[in-house]
């Protein structure tokens, strides 16, 4: 249970291959139990909790966004998101079948608030073109990017806050292609606050607001080449995988 998630990543020894995740990061006093109660277990396969395949922070639902240098098709096929794992396929007119889940639309209609502690286990992907993420959407805007990565710089996470305009790029040697990496973030109103791989990485000190409302999203893009480089022409498929995501509430 991730009630005990944080001891067991101070328990953890070193390896961060497949089913053994990266090392723990220092300990902080306060932090090993996510605060409140649990919100939201995700079940990727429940229907009524995800929509798969559409969302309105792509123009008209989608299935694409050009305009956000995306090569996306998005796909609602169970294969590309329901078990967990986000997979991208090539497409014959260029584009890229893709999976996307949000809550954004769902019979549940699960919203994150203000003070909210959201909780990940990623694979990262290792394909060059890869653009795995999970980020909050509402009515044109409050995003929140828990993380993006980009293969093309190995080491590095993109940590933001786009409702107030703060972002942090955190570089580690735990993050690379194909690790596994563990997400904390508190949508605080007043600072929005990152951990990764138990370690407290990054507080933005803009936060939220007290009446931030989100839905979340979780999918793999696939970069076009404007800003980082798009899938070389020996690539027809790539994935990155999410095992846990909770939500508590105080």
């Amino acid at each position: 249970m991730l009630s005990d998630f944080f001891d067991r990543l101070l328990r953890r020894g070193a390896g961060s291959g497949p089913g053994t995740g990266p090392p723990a990061g220092p300990e902080v006093p306060g932090r090993a139990r996510p605060p409140g109660n649990l919100v939201l277990e995700a079940d990727f396969s429940s229907t009524e909790q995800w929509v798969a395949g559409r969302t309105w922070a792509y123009p008209r639902g989608g299935p694409t966004n050009p305009g956000d240098n995306k090569l996306d098709h998005l796909t609602d096929d169970p294969a590309y998101s329901r078990s967990g794992l986000f997979r991208a396929t090539r497409r014959s007119d260029g584009y890229w079948d893709s999976g996307l889940l949000t809550t954004e639309g769902s019979a549940e209609g699960f919203l994150l608030r203000a003070g909210d502690v959201l909780e990940a286990r990623v694979r990262l992907p290792e394909e060059t073109g890869a653009w795995p993420a999970i980020w909050t959407w509402l009515d044109g805007g409050q995003e929140i990017d828990v993380f993006e990565y980009h293969p093309d710089n190995p080491d590095l996470l993109e940590l933001s806050n786009r409702v107030r305009g703060r972002h942090h790029y955190f570089r580690d040697p735990a993050v690379r292609p194909g690790a596994w990496v563990d997400l904390r973030v508190q949508f605080g109103a007043r600072s929005v606050v990152w951990w990764v791989n138990g370690a407290r990485v990054f507080d933005d000190r803009r936060g939220v607001g007290r009446s931030w409302r989100a839905h979340l999203i979780v999918n793999l893009s696939v970069c076009a080449g404007r800003y980082h480089p798009a899938p070389g022409p020996g690539t027809s498929e790539m994935s990155y995988e999410v095992t846990e995501l909770r939500v508590y509430r105080a």
